[in-house]
């Protein structure tokens, strides 16, 4: 009976970390994101204490996301309209989201700025220094190949929802133009982080769909840099 329970004990944790994922948008997001990190930390080789760090922080990000969930619905379940109280607990349950998620972006900036700006810098070896005038073309044939992806799956417009994200792609597209003009990882980064902002725009305005907008970002980052290699030797 001892042995059953703690497999049982197993089995409810595991229920429990799957209604997770299908119900809270922010815990697939969170699961996303460890996975990038995870795979980042072994292309760029990072140490055994580094990766216990990390190991760490995802663990603490995913831990208070799951609490605030439980926390969430025990409210739901005790409370049927409004009250402050249980608006109390739901707000501090989300602040130590917030906490852990800081914590977090703080740890993997400590172990992967140094790392990310060379591995970058590397990349630009690559692909060399192009004018002006190939990012209006790479940004014109992003804009038509998006226009052709809405028109032949036939959902949304090219401004509003659909495959791909229109305004994923061009942001992503201008962000990779900027990093393969300037050469610079840190015009790169910052480019990007725009470019991430306008696709979590999207999203939570219900315009488009996560894999939406990432299908919009790849399609405005290979046209990008196909055009840079293709165009500019």
């Amino acid at each position: 009976m001892r042995s059953r329970s703690l497999l049982w004990s197993f089995n409810y944790a595991i229920e429990g970390i799957v209604y997770a994922l299908r119900t809270q948008r922010n815990m697939r997001l969170h699961m996303i994101a460890a996975a990038l990190v995870l795979t980042a930390a072994v292309v760029l080789d990072v140490t055994r204490l580094e990766m216990v760090a990390l190991l760490f922080a995802i663990g603490f990000v995913l831990f208070t996301e799951l609490v605030n969930t439980a926390i969430e619905s025990a409210v739901d379940l005790s409370v049927q309209s409004f009250d402050p109280r249980a608006k109390v607990a739901k707000d501090v349950a989300a602040g130590g989201v917030l906490i852990s998620s800081v914590i977090a972006v703080a740890v993997g900036y400590v172990i992967f700025f140094d790392r990310a700006g060379d591995f970058v810098a590397e990349g630009f070896t690559v692909v060399v220094r192009s004018p002006v005038h190939l990012t209006v073309i790479a940004l014109g044939l992003t804009a038509l190949a998006v226009l052709t992806l809405k028109a032949f799956i036939r959902e949304g417009t090219f401004l509003r929802g659909g495959w791909p994200s229109g305004h994923a792609a061009l942001a992503t597209g201008a962000a990779a133009a900027v990093g393969y003009a300037t050469r610079n990882s840190s015009a790169a980064v910052l480019a990007l982080f725009i470019a991430a902002l306008v696709a979590q725009s999207r999203v939570e305005s219900g315009t488009h769909t996560i894999p939406q907008v990432l299908s919009g970002a790849l399609v405005g980052f290979l046209i990008t840099t196909a055009i840079f290699q293709v165009f500019f030797v």
